[in-house]
């Protein structure tokens, strides 16, 4: 499989910020969202083993682990490495658009289920049928660009009731003015958690293995 990069940080998202945690990042992805902040996921990146990869976890003795991207998901090897991560004991974390099938993903493991607004350009490639086979442990993630995609986000927690669920507003970094979300949050009461990206507060929006 391709990885573009491993490392230790705080994890700067979802219910689990705060707390330290290995990334592995792989490579590629099947979407382009006009607000990515990893495109250089795309192309590149090392070839490795599952075996490699695991060494290098476990190299950190940490008990938190993420599989992200680009899109982890694309990559076919990464259902058999959540697998073995899981029987590691570590907990597992899947950061994924939700653009592909998460039934293979092993059951211990806890997906973030990234739900794409218009803002994004990648609207259209929700898959809907993800919502199907969430665990209670599960979360969902909108990274919100302006008003629109708020309203939005919005009337899919009502339409499809998503409250079932831990639902997550991130503000586009260096775009979406986090006062503005954060007011309209309140006077809207909506059943959402408000997150920053905790990790570029710490070491800035461009440095990468953090």
């Amino acid at each position: 499989m391709r990885v573009t990069e491993i490392f230790h940080s705080i994890q700067g998202e979802s219910t689990h910020a705060g707390r330290p945690c290995v990334f592995v990042r792989l490579t590629g992805c099947n979407l382009r969202c006009v607000w990515c902040d990893s495109e250089y996921t795309f192309a590149g990146g090392e070839r490795m083993s599952i075996d490699e990869v695991l060494d290098r976890v476990k190299r950190y003795d940490c008990d938190l682990v993420e599989v992200t991207g680009g899109e982890p998901l694309a990559q076919a090897e990464s259902f058999e490495l959540i697998k073995r991560l899981c029987d590691e004991d570590l907990e597992v974390l899947i950061e994924t658009s939700g653009s592909i099938d998460i039934t293979p993903v092993d059951k211990r493991a806890k997906i973030i289920l990234d739900i794409k607004c218009p803002g994004s350009g990648e609207v259209d490639k929700n898959r809907w049928e993800n919502l199907d086979h969430l665990r209670p442990h599960d979360e969902i993630k909108f990274v919100i660009a302006d008003r629109t995609d708020y309203d939005w986000a919005r009337r899919m927690i009502e339409e499809r009731k998503l409250d079932r669920w831990t639902v997550l507003f991130s503000p586009v970094w260096g775009s979406m003015d986090m006062k503005s979300l954060a007011e309209w949050m309140l006077a809207d009461r909506v059943p959402a958690r408000f997150q920053t990206q905790l990790h570029k507060h710490i070491w800035g929006a461009d440095v990468r293995g953090v």
